[in-house]
């Protein structure tokens, strides 16, 4: 083992222990995982995937972060990740739990494309989807087809559960991946989440733990126990200005 990978195996199992994540440390994950930096890295010189370029970040904020979600997740669930950019959490949960059926959601064709290339070289299994989600929503091969969707999206909850909420299916869930100050936007969803189909089920704090520093993450759980009315979601001006 060459001392760059030493390296990134002992970050990793560091930043993983300590992250209450000590089911995803294995010599092969580890080897994907960093297969998965080198691809990034190499594809993020020409192209804007992440701001995050140091391993120690890269493993505590792209891979930890996104693997939080794993055990609220149902063995063998079908999963979409709307919004997912540069594949976080999408390709960290096809690496981790190949139980899954991931579907990778973004309206951005070079990213869709990155995720699709980098899937086919870890050799995990992500379908992808190039649309934005406001139409995918109505889609009906998509629209209340998932057991689980979830976001990683800066976007208030409400604004976030209309955007995600459709794609789930009756007794599913939506997971919004958020960071420190939630207790707003938890308030100002409550509305939301009664008019498309869902219930706040549970909010799940966690401290994110990066190299002897850490943050918090919260992980909002919203339950889907009624059909989303067909008229949501809206356009995308509609629910960014005149939110539920």
């Amino acid at each position: 083992m060459n001392k760059e990978m030493t390296g990134f195996k002992d970050l990793y199992k560091e930043i993983f222990e300590n992250n209450n994540l000590p089911q995803f440390i294995s010599d092969e994950l580890i080897q994907k995982f960093a297969e998965l930096t080198a691809e990034m890295l190499r594809v993020n010189e020409y192209m804007n995937l992440t701001a995050i370029t140091d391993t120690s970040d890269i493993i505590a904020k792209h891979y930890a972060d996104s693997l939080l979600i794993a055990e609220s997740i149902p063995h063998g669930a079908s999963v979409i990740d709307i919004g997912s950019g540069a594949g976080f959490p999408a390709l960290p949960l096809a690496v981790a739990r190949p139980d899954l059926h991931i579907t990778a959601l973004d309206s951005t064709g070079k990213k869709t494309a990155y995720i699709s290339d980098t899937a086919k070289l870890l050799g995990v299994n992500i379908n992808v989807i190039n649309a934005r989600a406001e139409i995918a929503g109505h889609d009906k091969k998509h629209r209340e087809r998932y057991d689980v969707a979830c976001a990683r999206a800066v976007a208030p909850l409400n604004v976030l559960m209309e955007y995600c909420l459709p794609f789930v299916k009756f007794g599913g869930k939506f997971i919004a991946m958020k960071g420190a100050d939630i207790n707003t936007e938890i308030d100002d969803a409550e509305n939301a989440v009664v008019i498309l189909g869902g219930e706040i089920a549970e909010n799940k704090t966690f401290m994110l733990y990066q190299c002897e520093v850490s943050q918090k993450r919260n992980i909002i759980i919203i339950q889907k126990n009624k059909p989303t009315p067909i008229i949501y979601p809206r356009n995308n001006a509609q629910i960014t200005k005149n939110p539920l």
